[in-house]
């Protein structure tokens, strides 16, 4: 039982603190959050596990975070508010090419990683040419260029 418990805490803390971290693609991780990612992943095995290295408290531990994970997703579909508190929103950070600072500041993006996103998905050499560019759900930069 220790186990399980063990598991639902590391689980939701874990997701509090990335939801406190912010979004972030898997695609725009750099080095030193992939370096960061294995140190929490080693700490947290750590924090799981304790002195029992046995099949039998891995598969518990596994099977718990899975539950977990299913019931938070069977939670989302049935719960709007739930979803969008586990999940968050979209958020525009550019609209009609002038960039929206204060959000971009509370999403800890650049102009750089705007132009960056327009550059490689729409081809877009111009802020001017941004009619929405919006942090996405899951992290990612959607561009929508304005109209010729």
């Amino acid at each position: 039982m220790d186990s399980v418990l063990r598991a639902a805490v590391m689980y939701l803390m874990l997701m509090i603190l990335f939801k406190i971290a912010g979004r972030r693609s898997l695609a725009d991780l750099n080095t030193f959050d992939f370096v960061l990612l294995l140190i929490i992943g080693e700490a947290t095995q750590q924090a799981l596990l304790g002195d029992d290295f046995s099949i039998t408290n891995s598969v518990l531990i596994i099977a718990t975070l899975i539950a977990i994970d299913v019931g938070f997703s069977q939670l989302k579909q049935r719960s709007k508010r739930v979803a969008l508190l586990l999940d968050g929103g979209p958020t525009v950070i550019v609209e009609n090419g002038q960039p929206l600072l204060r959000r971009m500041k509370k999403a800890r993006i650049t102009e750089a990683d705007i132009m960056e996103s327009a550059r490689s998905n729409q081809g877009i050499a111009s802020m001017s040419d941004i009619r929405y560019a919006i942090i996405e759900r899951n992290g990612t930069i959607s561009i929508i260029p304005e109209k010729d």
